[in-house]
C-alpha cells in the first residue's frame, strides 16, 4: 500500500470515528442511555427487595433451628440428670 493510500485510510477512519462519536454522544443516544440506566436501577431495587425477603426467611429458619437445638440440649440434660439420680 502506498503512502497516499495509508493517509487516505487514516483520514477516512478519523472522519468515521468523529461521526461515530457524534452519534454516541448525541441527544437521542443520551436519552436511550438514561432510559436504560433507569431500567437497570429499577431492576436492582426489585432484586434487593427479593434478597431482603430471602434473608428474613433464612433468619427465621435459623432462629427456629437454634430453638430446636436448645430444647434438645435441655431434654438431654434432664435425661442425664434423671439417669444419674437412678444410679
Amino acid at each position: 500500500m502506498t503512502i497516499g493510500g495509508k493517509i487516505a485510510l487514516f483520514l477516512g477512519g478519523t472522519l468515521f470515528g468523529s461521526a461515530g462519536l457524534r452519534i454516541l454522544f448525541g441527544k437521542d443516544a443520551r436519552k436511550v442511555y438514561a432510559e436504560t440506566t433507569a431500567a437497570a436501577l429499577r431492576c436492582k431495587d426489585e432484586v434487593m427487595k427479593q434478597v431482603e425477603l430471602v434473608q428474613e426467611g433464612c433468619s427465621d429458619i435459623l432462629a427456629d433451628a437454634r430453638q430446636i437445638n436448645a430444647d434438645r440440649a435441655k431434654a438431654e440434660e434432664t435425661e442425664y440428670i434423671e439417669e444419674s439420680a437412678r444410679v
